[in-house]
């Protein structure tokens, strides 16, 4: 299954986050669905994986821990920063308790904390949007959101740059694959 009703999908989310996370998703959903109709994007699909974003956020990092050490999830997570966690534990969640199986929809939920070197509109539309949703209040944020609206590669990028940016003022290991995918942002060209 790779869709099911909005109503439904947010009814299921709800359950799993407190209200602050909940009207998060909310924002993530609505900014998700307006860049995938500006970038040719299915909406469908983006609107369902802008929902479950978000699934595992609000578990206990000891279940996050225990799914990434169980499962086939990369085990190099647990050496960096939990808030990157609840992203690949999330896809596996949604696949193994609420049954949705496409592959696009997972990789975006998967992604949508570190990035990947090879990502689809669909993944860069639910980083994006994750970064610049309504509620999010930091200094660059309207610059972002109006480099959104202006092509989806440089918000992208500079969505990296800063999220690379305040990780090392703030003392804090950075992911590889985050690294991997600014260097992959940075080299391709657009203009194809």
């Amino acid at each position: 299954m790779g869709y099911m009703d909005r109503k439904r999908a947010l009814e299921i989310v709800k359950q799993q986050m407190h209200e602050k996370r909940y009207i998060h998703t909310i924002g993530v959903m609505e900014t998700a669905i307006e860049l995938a109709k500006q970038y040719g994007v299915d909406e469908k699909k983006a609107e369902m994986a802008a929902i479950f974003h978000d699934y595992a956020k609000c578990r206990p990092i000891s279940e996050m821990e225990e799914i990434i050490k169980r499962e086939n999830l990369p085990k190099d997570l647990l050496h960096y920063n939990k808030e990157l966690w609840h992203a690949p534990v999330g896809a596996y969640l949604v696949e193994k308790e609420v049954g949705i199986t496409d592959a696009d929809i997972l990789q975006a939920i998967t992604y949508h904390t570190s990035g990947h070197e090879q990502m689809t509109m669909l993944d860069k539309v639910i980083y994006v949007a994750d970064y610049i949703e309504p509620g999010r209040k930091f200094p660059g944020v309207k610059e972002a959101r109006k480099l959104a609206r202006e092509d989806i590669n440089q918000a992208l990028l500079y969505a990296l740059k800063h999220t690379v940016q305040f990780l090392m003022e703030k003392n804090q290991t950075i992911y590889p694959l985050t690294f991997q995918t600014y260097n992959a942002v940075i080299k391709e060209d657009f203009t194809k």
